[in-house]
Parts: C-alpha cells; sequence; structure tokens
C-alpha cells in the first residue's frame, strides 16, 4: 500500500501544487452526531469539507451495531457529492489522532472503494496548529465542489460477517481499551466483554505521547501477528486506526469486523469472553 500518513507541512505543500488534495474534516463525538459539522463550522483547515461519521460513515444503527457501514451505493453516493475521484488525492483528519473518524473514512475510501491516494494527516488538527498553520471560518457556507462520476469498485474481501467471525480461526484484535476488553467496564454496550480467542490492542497505543503514530519499526514490533487478523472494536470505528497502524507498520491488513462488539452481543447464542 502507498503511503498512508501526511505531514502537516507536506500538507501545507500539497495545497499549493498543481492536483491539490480533497480535505475532508472527519471530526465526530460519540453520542452528538451534530458535533461534527459543528466543529466544522467554527473552525476548519482551509479547504476542508465536512463528513458526517453518523450519516455518511456508517448505516443508521440497528442489527448490524451501532456504525454499521452504509451500502456500497449509499456511500457511492456521498464520494461523489464531495467531488472525490481517484485522479486526485485525499487527505482525511479529525482531532483525535485519527482514533475516531478519520481512520473509518481512510478504510471506507482507500481499503474498501479502492481509491489509491488517500492518506490520514498524522497527528490530525493539533499537528496543524503545531506547525504553525491557520484554521478558517467560512461562516456557515459549505461549497461543494463538482460532484465525480465516480463508480468505485468494492473490495468485499476487506471486511468479514459475524458469521465468518463466528467460524473463522483468523485472530482477532479488540482495539477498546484493555478494562472494557477484560469486562470490567462497559459505558455503551448492553453487554461487557469480547470475543473468545481475541487479544487487545487499544488503538491508543498506536499513538505517541504527541498524538502522531509511533514509528513503522515501534508499531511493527508491537502489533499482534497471525496468518490472518480480524480487526474490531465497539461498532467498526477505532478497529480502523488498527488497521491503518498495520499499514503504517508495512504490514498485511487485517480485515475488518464491522458490526463489532456492538453487533456480535446482539445474537445471544454468540459467546462472551470476559477477563
Amino acid at each position: 500500500m502507498t503511503q498512508v500518513l501526511i505531514k502537516a507541512t507536506e500538507l501545507a505543500e500539497a495545497l499549493e501544487g498543481a492536483n491539490p488534495p480533497r480535505i475532508l474534516d472527519c471530526r465526530a463525538r460519540l453520542g452528538d452526531p451534530d458535533a461534527g459539522r459543528r466543529l466544522w463550522l467554527e473552525a476548519h483547515l482551509p479547504g476542508s469539507l465536512p463528513i458526517d461519521l453518523d450519516r455518511d460513515l456508517a448505516a443508521p444503527p440497528g442489527q448490524g451495531g451501532r456504525h454499521p457501514l452504509p451500502t456500497p451505493e449509499a456511500f457511492s453516493a456521498v464520494v461523489q457529492r464531495l467531488g472525490i475521484a481517484p485522479g486526485q488525492p485525499v487527505v482525511v483528519y479529525d482531532d483525535m489522532g485519527g482514533q475516531l473518524a478519520a481512520a473509518r473514512a481512510w478504510w471506507m475510501l482507500a481499503c474498501w472503494a479502492g481509491h489509491p491516494g488517500v492518506r490520514v494527516l498524522d497527528g490530525g488538527l493539533e499537528a496543524w496548529l503545531a506547525a504553525g498553520f491557520s484554521l478558517i471560518d467560512d461562516g456557515d457556507a459549505e461549497a461543494l465542489p463538482a460532484t465525480s462520476a465516480w463508480q468505485p469498485r468494492y473490495d468485499e474481501g476487506a471486511r468479514v460477517t459475524a458469521d465468518q467471525v463466528f467460524s473463522g480461526r483468523e485472530l482477532k484484535v479488540d482495539a477498546r481499551s484493555l478494562e472494557r476488553f477484560r469486562g470490567g467496564a462497559e459505558p455503551i454496550d448492553a453487554v461487557a466483554g469480547h470475543i473468545p480467542g481475541a487479544l487487545c490492542r487499544p488503538s491508543a497505543d498506536n499513538l505517541d505521547q504527541g498524538g502522531r503514530f509511533k514509528s513503522p519499526e515501534v508499531l511493527s514490533a508491537e502489533l499482534p501477528e497471525a496468518a490472518e487478523v480480524i480487526a474490531y472494536c465497539g461498532s467498526g470505528v477505532t478497529a480502523c486506526h488498527n488497521i491503518l497502524a498495520y499499514a503504517v507498520a508495512g504490514k498485511p491488513l487485517p480485515r475488518l469486523y464491522a458490526g463489532s462488539w456492538s453487533e456480535w452481543i446482539r445474537d445471544p447464542s454468540r459467546p462472551v469472553a470476559r477477563g
């Protein structure tokens, strides 16, 4: 896979180039579906457009979990509305080191839809400000670009279903906190615990103290290894951050269990482990 991270200084240079990237503001707050657009309206990177975790990067919650993937048709409509096409690079960012929605947008565009030039702003909005660059306030205007005609060819092999997780022998890697993984606390979902046989790799462990990704060498040494890996979390969002970490490390990418824990526990016949 091509380079998946971009530094703030590199992004600033790219914005002055002949083919500047489409920038997507992926900020979100769980439990507050209007927060992302509100934050974008307050201030955002120059030229960025908001993309919404709940409305653009997920289908409505239900049997598929809290953030099930949208249908390919629905996501194709999103990328066309935002003017995204393979010939123009895309940069995604949030304000949580990519953990919440930027990595999810990266996975959906690059791994699922097959866009060849998607990168995550390493360190996110904070890194942009720390590099001395400014945010802008466009008021309430969202000037959408010309729509694209891109028809992505989705790679359905990049994800797995609950039945595949149940019957498969792949290593399951859980991106939630160790406390939630062990079942000691579950502030969001109705059942605590984890998928039996899974290992815990909190997505926060992919970042250094400055909120940027650890080096490829460090990540390569830390990330769980197996012939095949499935990434999951609470609702298929922070799991994408772990997949991104494998990409940064230059390792084969895990497949995503998008429904994750919030879907797994909807069927009482599926086993649950604690501890």
